[in-house]
């Protein structure tokens, strides 16, 4: 590899493997459903497990693993710690996600036009048994 491209390749390496932990941190259903949850805005633990009907440990546990993966930050406020989303781990992925969506848009393009070049074939294949 030529060496004026190892920063790239480094950074590039990074943002993979920050896309990698977020998508690990989101595959369990409990931990993606506390995403959504805090979508709406800043929870307390409490409130999480109440609304989620969690026990306190279980949204504990599950808010360390999406800190760690850079998904949420906490707050504290009083007695109390404010979980709140942070949105850049997901807009790393959206971007990451973003390439491929536009090799599915090419790929359903082509299957578009496939189908409609059979119906075609079938129309026009229907019109000569007619005749």
């Amino acid at each position: 590899m030529d060496s004026k491209y190892a920063l790239t390749s480094i950074c590039l390496a990074e943002h993979v493997v920050l896309v990698i932990e977020t998508f690990a941190a989101l595959a369990d259903p409990n931990r993606f459903r506390i995403v959504e949850l805090l979508r709406s805005g800043p929870r307390a633990v409490n409130d999480i497990g109440d609304r989620l009907h969690l026990n306190q440990p279980q949204v504990s546990k599950h808010l360390r693993v999406l800190k760690e993966a850079g998904l949420v930050d906490v707050q504290p406020l009083a007695q109390q710690r404010l979980y709140e989303l942070r949105p850049q781990p997901l807009r790393k992925m959206d971007g990451w996600l973003q390439r491929y969506r536009r090799l599915w848009e090419e790929r359903f393009e082509d299957l578009d036009q496939l189908v409609e070049e059979i119906k075609e074939k079938e129309k026009s294949d229907g019109n000569k048994k007619r005749k």
